[in-house]
């Protein structure tokens, strides 16, 4: 089994804490308007360097998404060019986006004095001054930030939160009368709803809030917000029904068992918030999460880092800013985030795992393991940490004790549910690279048994048949399944191109390897596997050409030596095994 099958597929975490905690997905069309970190140059090296060559080595910072380090340098090339409209610009977007704020805000200053309605500075500037209980001030900034949708809501929802407690009946009528598209409504009652609970108008909140429970009752804040409302209205046993629906959908989300648990003492929960401050920074994080999660990546950065500057100790903000690293592959930046989430918040356990994964992608697989083992003697049948243990071990292919780390997984379930497939899926890769075939088929079929049409299993176990050529033909069925699943992968392309060398239809196999490599230029394993198909039709040449680039792509030492081996000989032709000669045999097994 090829090394690159090892790692083809990238688990979920138990469904991330924040994952719903945004009430609605923004349209993606909005977004689009809207692995280590590296140390930002000392004053020495920039004074060392030309303006013209701060400003070049910030651009490639600002690529490279190192926001100290471009702030840094464009700052320097500031200095330089003081009334430079590009530079100041440049310079503050990079310090919003690294949480540097009070000293954005020092340039947000100077940009209004260019350009009096520059949105992303009134933003910061309005920002600022609520921070400061300044309300009329951030009221007058955040008005003239305003222009397109996300402006809009943004502006209009946190100047709502600035009247809450003078003017609450102008917060609500400020939120009612604003248009715009239908994503809208749920925004606006759940901040509506939340004003007018920190208000102790219960009856209206009640309203608002239930209705944006009602119309997602599987967003995070819709149902904290609700249930913590119902806590002190409704009653025990209703706000229960509340939490419980959405334990079944996310079950053990460490927000809502400690709410739970609460509940069950007797306690009444307060509101989701508490403050104008605290306000806005739900306003900030619901659409950093949501934007995040639709590619406006820059967007996202500023909000959450704003949102964060007004509640410095928001748990959830503080996740999904790490999570948002994680998908830039900025570890380093995930990890500082993560130390930052509060230890008496029950989130502190999720972000100690999730450090743990980015200390391992900072090759400090060492640590990473020692916390997640000290996390499962604390808790032995936590079973993020021990998953998360497990992949650490796969991908570092220590196959033996990833085994025996998911082994522990199984053994905490009380009886396997659907979502456990991935348990047995991945002790089933363990099993087969530590050449434990017999384990490794077990668990493969029991994945496909809590989840039938599960790509990656089907393609794992249909691949492994036709490689050791048995079951040729279920295998092949398996594959062709997840081929339909999922026909872009370029991994599984390769599996059915493969599946049909290894019955030596050899011009099939042509045909579905080339597309694998279409999908997946970069990969050795697939380009050794075109040239070995290439050569069986008599395109040596290109058969050539193949293993070439195969061998400059740092394939397994193992895999390096074949190919090194093939360029010198060509592909001597290997017995074929008895199973596989009938199944070359049959006729019409055109795929």
């Amino acid at each position: 089994m090829e090394t690159h099958r090892l790692i083809r597929f990238i688990p979920p975490r138990r469904a991330a804490v924040f994952a719903l905690a945004a009430v609605v997905a923004l349209p993606a069309t909005l977004c689009a308007q809207a692995n280590t970190a590296t140390t930002p140059p000392t004053q020495q090296e920039l004074a060392r360097v030309s303006p013209a060559g701060n400003y070049l080595a910030a651009r490639h910072a600002s690529t490279e998404r190192d926001a100290a380090s471009s702030s840094a340098y464009y700052r320097a090339a500031l200095r330089a060019d003081p009334k430079n409209p590009v530079l100041l610009e440049r310079a503050f977007l990079s310090l919003l986006v690294d949480g540097e704020i009070d000293e954005s805000v020092k340039l947000a200053d100077r940009i209004v004095q260019i350009d009096k309605s520059q949105r992303v500075a009134r933003l910061v500037l309005g920002v600022k001054a609520l921070k400061q209980k300044q309300y009329p001030a951030a009221r007058q900034h955040i008005s003239q930030s305003v222009r397109g949708p996300i402006a809009d809501l943004t502006a209009t929802l946190i100047n709502a939160w600035t009247m809450q407690g003078t003017d609450t009946k102008g917060a609500i009528e400020s939120i009612d009368r604003l248009t715009g598209p239908e994503w809208y409504a749920v925004f606006k009652d759940l901040h509506a709803g939340l004003i007018l609970d920190v208000a102790g108008n219960r009856k209206e909140a009640g309203k608002r809030l239930e209705r944006v429970y009602k119309l997602d009752a599987n967003a995070l804040r819709a149902v904290e917000a609700y249930g913590r409302w119902a806590s002190r209205n409704l009653g025990k046993d209703e706000a229960l029904k509340v939490y419980e629906a959405f334990d079944k959908v996310l079950p053990q989300h460490p927000l809502i068992t400690e709410a739970m648990d609460e509940i069950k003492d007797g306690e009444k929960l307060g509101p989701l918030v508490d403050s104008p401050q605290a306000g806005a920074a739900e306003v900030l994080f619901g659409l950093g999460t949501s934007l995040g999660r639709q590619g406006g990546e820059d967007l996202a950065l500023a909000y959450l880092q704003l949102a964060i500057y007004l509640a410095p100790r928001h748990p959830l903000a503080l996740m999904s800013l790490a999570d948002l690293y994680e998908q830039l592959k900025k570890p380093a930046l995930a990890l500082k985030v993560y130390q930052r989430v509060p230890s008496e918040s029950p989130l502190r356990r999720n972000a100690d795992i999730q450090m743990a994964t980015n200390l391992d992608a900072l090759e400090r697989t060492e640590e990473a393991k020692k916390t997640l083992e000290k996390l499962i003697a604390d808790r032995p049948k936590d079973l993020e940490a021990i998953v998360a243990l497990g992949n650490v071990l796969r991908v570092r292919k220590e196959f033996a004790e990833c085994a025996n780390a998911y082994s522990k997984g199984i053994e905490s379930l009380k009886v396997a549910q659907k979502p456990n497939w991935m348990l047995f899926y991945f002790r089933g890769i363990c099993y087969e690279r530590s050449k434990q075939w017999p384990s490794a088929e077990a668990d493969f079929k029991r994945a496909l048994e809590l989840s039938p049409e599960q790509a990656h299993v089907l393609n794992y176990l249909g691949y492994s048949w036709i490689d050791q050529g048995v079951n040729l033909e279920d295998g092949m069925k398996m594959i062709r399944r997840a081929v339909e699943q999922r026909p872009d992968d370029g991994y599984i392309v390769d599996s059915l191109g493969w599946a049909y060398f290894r019955i030596h239809n050899y011009e099939e196999a042509v045909k579905h390897l080339e597309r694998a490599v279409e999908l997946k230029p970069e990969d050795p394993t697939i380009n050794d596997h075109l040239g070995d198909a290439y050569w069986k039709v008599g395109r040596t040449l290109e058969a050539t050409f193949q293993w070439a680039h195969a061998r400059d792509l740092k394939p397994e030492p193992d895999d390096l030596k074949k190919i090194v081996e093939k360029l010198r000989t060509g592909l001597i032709d290997e017995p074929m095994p008895a199973e596989t000669a009938k199944a070359a045999k049959k006729p019409g097994d055109g795929g």
